[in-house]
Formats: structure tokens, C-alpha cells, sequence
């Protein structure tokens, strides 16, 4: 039998569930100014998104500045504070090992606004009901 069940088939409960808990265990921590750096504390981040790879032994942390600004500010303070933030992480999961934590920008929101950007062109438009006309 294969030893990783879940290579094709997307993220396991459990990987949803601890990515959850880490997720807000960190908005937690970020949103009540609870690290001891006042870089990191001036800045207003958002945790969108984490995702632990199958074996749980990391986790990609998707995060977004207030106002989309300060980015590159935002991951590097992160990244500098990664040690007490997954000792924190560690704290609430409770499991055998912390997973390695590593920051990303999120970009999902930019996409969103590309795809309706897109979607709103009057070439895209005119294609859209010209299908919707010919499934009536």
C-alpha cells in the first residue's frame, strides 16, 4: 500500500484542521501585539491561509499587510520572529513536532481582482452571452 494516501487528492482532515488551529493561533497573536518586536507590531497582518505539507513537519503561512502595503517589511519581520511565533504554535497544537513555519505574500486577492478585471471586458462580455444565448 502507498505510503502518502494523499498525494492527488488534496490536503487531509487532519492537515485542514492544523492549519486551521495554526492559523488562528497566529492571527491571535499578531492581532494582540503578543511579540516582543515592535516592527512586527506596528504592522496590521492578515493570516489567510496556512497550509502543512502532509507529514505536518511544515506549514506555508499565507499573509497579507493592511492596505497591501509594507510586503516585503511584513515577511522579513515575520521571518525574524519565526522561532517565537512557533513556539507559540507549538503551545496550542500540541503535537509531536511544531511545524517549520514559512511566510508568503498572499496574492489570492490580486488574482480576484485580475479574474473580474477580465471577466468585465466588453470582448469577454459579448463571448458570455453569445454562449448563454446558444444553451437556451
Amino acid at each position: 500500500m502507498s505510503k502518502n494516501l494523499h498525494s492527488g487528492q488534496g490536503p487531509s482532515q487532519r492537515q485542514l484542521r492544523v492549519g486551521e488551529v495554526i492559523r488562528r493561533t497566529l492571527a491571535q497573536l499578531l492581532a494582540q501585539g503578543e511579540i516582543h518586536d515592535p516592527d512586527l507590531n506596528r504592522l496590521s497582518i492578515t493570516v489567510s491561509e496556512v497550509r502543512p505539507t502532509p507529514d505536518l513537519r511544515m506549514a506555508t503561512v499565507f499573509v497579507l499587510p493592511l492596505g497591501g502595503g509594507n510586503k516585503p517589511e511584513a515577511i522579513e519581520a515575520l521571518k525574524r520572529n519565526k522561532h517565537e511565533l512557533r513556539r507559540a504554535v507549538g503551545k496550542v497544537t500540541k503535537l509531536k513536532f511544531t511545524p517549520d513555519l514559512r511566510f508568503l505574500i498572499d496574492d489570492s486577492f490580486d488574482r480576484m481582482d485580475e479574474t473580474r478585471r477580465l471577466f468585465a471586458q466588453h470582448d469577454v462580455q459579448r463571448d458570455l452571452d453569445k454562449n448563454d444565448q446558444q444553451d437556451d
